[in-house]
């Protein structure tokens, strides 16, 4: 669907994180998805399926939710969404954040190879009936019910956790809400030129974010809400990590970020600003985001900084990320 071909921007075979990688360690070419063949699509399906199913490592409590690997990310992402969403190392988190899910792609999906057919990640849900007068409907939705097709369709515990921040086990099918107009108003191409000509971080990471209401979305928002709807768990401002394709839409934002920065090198490397506190742009709060500003992942990684995850393609000499783009956005001036 059109929806995807907006979204589609993530290396089947990801990024290896490291607090301190080798200073010889060459940075992995991150692909758009559209470009990988067959067998590179079917691989990156199958070490998702596979990680879906591995043992977690965030300790067990009372009923837990957490299941899998893959729940330990979206544990994660529930308990810190006030402390990183509206801020200013909103994008450095999940930066590291997503380098760390291709690590574990890597790293923890060591399973019998399985033959699977499908290269995508699957459509719609089916059609739910909502409430025309809930005013966080999301605009032009067209599903809202469990996947029907694609790898995760058809499993009806897929899903572990939430909806928002409930933690305890909850099984679901994973659910998608599809608005193309949504999508179409906040990923199209004007509104990533817009975000490229921001002139210095504060700015950049504003549009990218958007507000808190549709209406007031930005290339963030257009990605979820695109994905999600209503219904959805990309829709989910806790959640939204249960749906595998986050990951891909989080690469992509790391993309737009990365290609602002190629645009200053020298300076943007260390440019980074913004509150610390949810939405706290006045610093009523507290101050603003730093390069020593920490952050931490919980059991999935090692704790670094913002200032670790500035150069992506560090490779251990400046930086813990080693990874880099094989096409970056193009500022049209």
């Amino acid at each position: 669907m059109q929806i995807f071909t907006t979204l589609a921007t993530l290396l089947w075979a990801s990024v290896l994180v490291d607090a301190h990688p080798s200073q010889h360690q060459k940075p992995i070419l991150r692909k758009e998805w559209r470009t990988l063949n067959k067998h590179e699509k079917s691989s990156y399906i199958s070490a998702v399926k596979c990680i879906l199913k591995k043992p977690a490592r965030t300790p067990a409590f009372n009923n837990t939710g957490v299941i899998s690997r893959y729940d330990d990310l979206v544990y994660t992402h529930i308990q810190q969404t006030f402390s990183m969403h509206y801020t200013g190392h909103f994008l450095a988190w999940h930066r590291y954040y997503v380098a760390t899910y291709e690590r574990m792609l890597r790293e923890d999906s060591l399973c019998p190879p399985v033959f699977d057919p499908v290269t995508g990640f699957g459509g719609n849900g089916e059609w739910v009936e909502g409430d025309p007068n809930n005013p966080f409907a999301v605009p032009g939705r067209t599903g809202g019910g469990c996947v029907t097709d694609g790898p995760f369709a058809g499993i009806p515990d897929l899903v572990h956790l939430g909806p928002m921040d409930g933690v305890t086990y909850n099984p679901q099918c994973l659910k998608r809400d599809l608005s193309p107009y949504f999508a179409a108003r906040y990923l199209a191409m004007n509104q990533t030129q817009k975000t490229l000509a921001a002139p210095d971080f504060g700015w950049f990471d504003q549009i990218v974010q958007g507000g808190p209401s549709f209406e007031a979305s930005g290339v963030h928002g257009g990605g979820h809400y695109g994905v999600g709807g209503t219904f959805g768990q990309m829709g989910d401002l806790y959640t939204s990590p249960a749906d595998p394709i986050f990951y891909l839409h989080h690469a992509n934002l790391d993309r737009v970020w990365w290609s602002w920065q190629k645009l200053n090198l020298k300076t943007r490397l260390t440019d980074i600003s913004g509150p610390i506190n949810m939405m706290d742009y006045e610093n009523k709060l507290g101050g603003n985001a730093t390069l020593a500003t920490a952050l931490s992942l919980g059991v999935s990684g090692p704790d670094v900084t913002v200032g670790d995850v500035m150069n992506i393609a560090g490779c251990g000499k400046k930086g813990a990320l080693c990874y880099e783009y094989d096409r970056v956005y193009k500022l049209q001036r």
